[in-house]
């Protein structure tokens, strides 16, 4: 059975829940985008969520942030992922990509919830973590230079943590 995060913002204007298959926080993201929009530590952690079962409630209404990626010729182009926000706190609260309308992946970071602690974590982007980052890599963790090929779920799955 999915397990129902709640979350909400530093200044109590947003609050939110929805239910997740996949809870653990294994996946620190050290990516420009993460690091300086949700970041502590030098990365975010997303978790994974169904869209569906997403309910938003509080006096403030999120505000989306779009990112500009620029490609390795400087070619700027708009991402189609929505980074949601408080607009009063500036917390990081969720991100929704079109591409995949049933997922939302809320930030560990945003979540009040008590997470279970993940086996082992992966560690993606660590192309661009900060030069003054010095990640906590442990024995059994994965390290990428950009995207793993194995998904959040996949991940929940080898692991036996999937919550059907």
């Amino acid at each position: 059975m999915p397990m129902t995060l709640e979350g909400s913002c530093r200044c109590g204007g947003v609050a939110f829940s929805l239910e997740s298959s996949g809870p653990y926080p294994y996946q620190l993201c050290y990516c420009t985008i993460c690091r300086k929009t949700a970041g502590g530590g030098g990365y975010a952690i997303n978790l994974i969520g169904d869209a569906r079962t997403l309910k938003v409630s509080g006096e403030a209404k999120p505000s989306v942030y779009r990112a500009e990626i620029a490609d390795e010729n400087g070619t700027c182009e708009t991402s189609s992922a929505e980074r949601n926000f408080c607009p009063r706190c500036g917390t990081a609260l969720w991100l929704f990509d079109p591409e995949w309308p049933e997922l939302i992946h809320p930030f560990a970071s945003a979540i009040d919830t008590d997470l279970p602690v993940p086996p082992d974590r992966t560690h993606l982007m660590l192309r661009f973590k900060a030069s003054w980052v010095n990640p906590d890599f442990r024995p059994d963790d994965q390290r990428f230079d950009v995207y793993p090929k194995e998904s959040i779920e996949d991940w929940h799955r080898r692991h036996g943590l999937w919550m059907e």
